[in-house]
């Protein structure tokens, strides 16, 4: 295995093991708690080639679904049929969205639309997931499953937009021209 391999399987782990922790960095506010989950899942849409970004979140749900306590609500199925199940299982198609646009438009606005999609997604997923497992009327899922969490959403956009551009470079550059990071 050559080092641009194995540099590139470094990262995916790194990333994969940011976002377990991210995890545990939270606020607990039920049903859903907040967490860092989200900012290191688009930080890796942003900064990652789209497969390395996907493969970090199929990792990540993989490790959790087989019993690693990894998400917020533990570790097994259990936790994914749970009332946070639609946002874990909305972080793959929203990483995959989210680096694709991040792989096509760089800069700043890139990463900009790539943070409101991925965020977007991962309420599209949640919000219903939630209504359903938490047997929740609509109303009550948004202002339980959404409203709490704009402004911490905000806050975790404006940091992955700060951070993504010179963390893309090098870790881009390492990856493409075997360079150390």
């Amino acid at each position: 295995m050559d080092r641009k391999s194995i540099f590139r399987i470094v990262i995916i782990a790194l990333f994969t093991a940011l976002i377990a922790a991210g995890a545990f960095i939270r606020i607990p506010i039920p049903p859903v708690p907040i967490t860092l989950q989200t900012l290191f899942a688009m930080l890796a849409a942003c900064v990652l080639p789209p497969s390395a970004a996907v493969s970090c979140i199929i990792a990540y749900l993989l490790i959790g679904i087989i019993g690693i306590p990894v998400f917020t609500a533990g570790g097994g199925f259990a936790a994914i049929a749970g009332p946070t199940g639609g946002y874990l299982i909305g972080l793959l198609p929203a990483v995959l969205a989210a680096s694709l646009v991040s792989k096509h438009m760089r800069g700043r606005a890139g990463t900009i639309i790539a943070t409101v999609l991925a965020t977007a997604i991962i309420y599209a997923a949640g919000v219903p997931w939630l209504a359903l497992a938490a047997g929740l009327p609509a109303k009550a899922a948004l202002a339980a499953g959404l409203l709490p969490f704009i402004t911490g959403d905000v806050i975790k956009a404006v940091a992955v937009i700060i951070i993504a551009p010179s963390a893309r470079e090098r870790i881009m550059a390492a990856i493409e021209d075997d360079q150390q990071v």
